[in-house]
């Protein structure tokens, strides 16, 4: 090919963002060493990679894992070591004694009831209050009312 252009590879994915994203991992990929699958020709990496495109010397699946590896943080051997770690942990739960789960279940619900009785002791103390000011709004009606009758 003497001059290659996105409309020559732009029927091979189906966007041109994908297109130029795909072409330039390529590029970035040659010029840190990978051999190309075409002639060189005196050319730059960038037209390289896309007559690599256009002649489909790679496959385009091959291409987008390539850009798709490229950018994951994780692999899938760290994600498989995470899920056997979880695993571990849900087993050792499982396996406690039952005196354990006791323990937990008396724990938790001591918690529970402490809770409760706090917010009862907040709720009285506070009705006390509003039963207070209604008391004393009362005796001064009674005084206003009073003074009027004078």
């Amino acid at each position: 090919m003497a001059r290659i252009t996105v409309e020559d590879c732009i029927d091979k994915f189906p966007s041109r963002f994908e297109l130029v994203l795909v072409a330039s991992n390529r590029a970035r990929k040659l010029h840190s060493g990978e051999t190309p699958t075409v002639e060189k020709d005196n050319d730059k990496n960038t037209v390289i990679a896309l007559r690599e495109i256009a002649e489909e010397t790679i496959p385009s699946d091959q291409l987008k894992n390539d850009l798709i590896e490229e950018y994951q943080t994780t692999s899938f051997t760290e994600d498989e070591e995470i899920e056997e770690l979880e695993g571990e942990e849900n087993k050792e739960l499982s396996n406690l004694d039952n005196d354990e789960k006791g323990e937990i279940d008396t724990e938790n619900l001591l918690d529970d009831q402490n809770i409760d009785s706090s917010n009862n002791i907040l709720d009285d103390q506070s009705n006390n209050e509003v039963e207070e000011i209604k008391q004393e709004d009362l005796s001064d009606d009674n005084l206003q009312q009073e003074d009027k009758d004078l």
